[in-house]
């Protein structure tokens, strides 16, 4: 017996198996790109349900991270529950293109005396910062 047939049918109906072993969801998905279905009165996230019938719950405080980076798909071996900051620098979003420059836009190396890291995280280089301030006194 396969693990999708522990699913629901409604669940179960609307997976299709790929060549690269996600499960993807083909019924509704949301505006962020993920599949959602009714499940016990409510709407839910296909993945989140999938993880939760079929290995448990979820870690509190953690987030499924979709190790295949295809986010309507709904395979439990394709997710990782990691944290939020764990999951948004693995993707490919502002956050994470960022967090792995080395170099300001102007050529200076991200190091730890160049480097100023605001209260929120962002980083910024000293070098640069220096010299907008300065500018700004002149």
């Amino acid at each position: 017996m396969s693990m999708l047939e522990h699913l629901p049918a409604n669940m179960r109906n609307k997976i299709r198996d790929t060549p690269e072993g996600c499960w993807e969801w083909t019924g509704a998905i949301q505006s962020r790109g993920y599949g959602s279905v009714g499940h016990a009165g409510k709407t839910t996230l296909t993945h989140r349900l999938a993880y939760e019938l079929l290995v448990g719950p979820i870690p509190a405080g953690l987030h499924l991270d979709h190790l295949c980076r295809n986010r309507p798909c709904c395979n439990p071996a394709h997710l990782e529950p990691v944290e939020q900051r764990t999951n948004t620098l693995r993707g490919v979003g502002f956050a994470a293109t960022n967090a792995v420059k080395t170099h300001c836009k102007r050529g200076h190396e991200y190091t730890e005396l160049n480097t100023y890291t605001d209260k929120r995280g962002s980083r910024s280089c000293r070098t640069c910062r220096t010299r907008v301030h300065a500018e700004a006194a002149a």
